[in-house]
């Protein structure tokens, strides 16, 4: 029986291209343990691999986590996207400001 955590899981490692092996080693867990994500109604995983696996898929934990679908993926991926650019060096968020200044003129 699988989980709505499970289906999101399996559904973005598949679009990323990752193999269970390759997501495994990406997160520091074994090819079972994300088989067993994806497959099984599982006993609550930690937190640390949530988050690695969240990290790793380009979506928040929320994202993942939420069972009424509340958090669109998209909305999920923005949040991703915006703590990676909170942690950029100031001159790279610079040319990101300009990139999409160009965007918008167009």
């Amino acid at each position: 029986m699988t989980t709505a955590l499970g289906e999101k899981i399996q559904k973005l490692r598949k679009e990323k291209g990752l193999t269970l092996d390759k997501l495994a080693e990406l997160t520091g867990s074994s090819k079972s343990y994300i088989w067993e994500l994806e497959n099984k109604n599982p006993p609550r995983p930690s937190a640390e691999k949530i988050s690695k696996i969240a990290t790793q898929l380009g979506v928040t934990i929320d994202y993942l986590l939420d069972e009424k679908q509340e958090v669109t993926e998209a909305d999920a991926m923005d949040e991703m996207f915006f703590r990676k650019y909170q942690r950029m060096d100031p001159e790279v968020k610079d040319k990101i400001r300009k990139m999409v200044d160009l965007w918008e003129d167009e």
